[in-house]
């Protein structure tokens, strides 16, 4: 092994890569949302997903996680309209690591076939106390994006916007505090951090009498 010359510095490690396989999860993902906007906006979906990507990379997830928040939405949402297998499609495309990770992502297994909101959210809730921390990584990642999007669309459109969600405004701020919570316990911390933040945010503009659910 070649010696360090006297007073040489350690290479700093170089910045983590990512390879052709995300460059495919970002067409895949693409072509599959490619008709979908976000709720009750004409913005691409895509936007979305590659903010999830993004906070996920930014929070230490690896090139699979990064791949995961991707396609987290995938089966969710686009299981029933894809022509063939969606599930084997990504496994044999990405591997059953991010096959995984976005199936612990997933509040309903078919996007036609979803039970009652509440029920599904407390599902959820319930799940991420035994999540890997992977996908809890992709899951705070989603909520926060989807969190600050709330926050900014309140700002201009006040209370009109609960007419968006299933949950109305008593159900999503319940189930907002609650995911603050459980990312607080079961973590990313600093995630979990920045959803608190949020969430503190949206209830000072809301008003101390926004009710509970």
């Amino acid at each position: 092994m070649a010696e360090m010359e006297p007073g040489a510095r350690p290479a700093e490690p170089g910045p983590r890569l990512l390879s052709i396989r995300f460059s495919f999860a970002l067409q895949f993902a693409a072509e599959l949302h490619a008709r979908q906007a976000r709720k009750q906006t004409k913005l691409p979906y895509v936007s979305h997903l590659l903010a999830v990507s993004g906070l996920v990379l930014e929070h230490g997830g690896d090139e699979d996680t990064a791949i995961a928040g991707l396609l987290h939405d995938a089966i969710e949402d686009q299981v029933d309209e894809y022509p063939g297998d969606l599930r084997k499609a990504i496994r044999d495309t990405f591997g059953e690591r991010v096959l995984g990770i976005v199936e612990e992502c997933s509040d309903s297994p078919t996007s036609r076939e979803k039970g009652p909101w509440r029920e599904r959210k407390v599902g959820y809730l319930d799940h991420l106390r035994v999540a890997s921390p992977e996908a809890r990584l992709v899951s705070a990642s989603d909520k926060l994006h989807n969190l600050r999007c709330v926050l900014a669309d309140y700002r201009r459109a006040g209370e009109a916007l609960w007419d968006r969600f299933s949950g109305g405004r008593a159900g999503t701020l319940w189930y907002y505090r609650e995911l603050a919570r459980s990312f607080a316990t079961f973590g990313p911390a600093p995630l979990a951090e920045e959803l608190r933040r949020a969430m503190d945010e949206l209830e000072r503009l809301v008003g101390p009498d926004a009710p509970a659910a």
